[in-house]
């Protein structure tokens, strides 16, 4: 039986190369699980035709088909890219209980998914802005 299923590379760099490679503000979000300020990211009120990317590896998280505006400052996706692209953990971090939601590929922090999405999933993934890049469609 042959598996289909690609495995793909981590990306592993110090909390140095990090450093080097991001802005302060990408930093403190993606590497240090912070939260940009709601109603100030690019991303808020973006809605052309494309792909999100993990601002700190590229690897695609989700596309532009499944971004709404959930009225909360943040991006917001009803679901992931197909893949095994986000990885979830319970947060239990400022008095409360979230799942936060993070990139499987090199494990930056990108937000959180909750359960009060659309219909179709029923989830809202809230999303910083400085954690993704667009890069729109062909």
């Amino acid at each position: 039986m042959t598996n289909n299923t690609t495995c793909k590379a981590k990306v592993i760099k110090s909390e140095a190369q990090w450093q080097e490679q991001l802005s302060p503000e990408a930093f403190e979000v993606c590497r240090q699980k912070g939260t940009e300020r709601p109603y100030t990211g690019e991303y808020d009120q973006h809605f052309k035709n494309g792909k999100y990317h993990c601002h700190c590896c590229g690897e695609e998280l989700f596309a532009s088909e499944s971004k709404f505006d959930a009225g909360c400052g943040w991006p917001s996706f009803s679901a992931p890219t197909s893949g095994p692209a986000i990885k979830e953990a319970i947060d239990v971090t400022r008095g409360m209980t979230r799942t936060e939601v993070m990139c499987e590929s090199c494990g930056a922090h990108l937000g959180h998914v909750f359960p009060d999405g659309p219909p179709e999933t029923g989830l809202r993934y809230c999303i910083n802005s400085v954690a993704i890049d667009f890069k729109a469609a062909d």
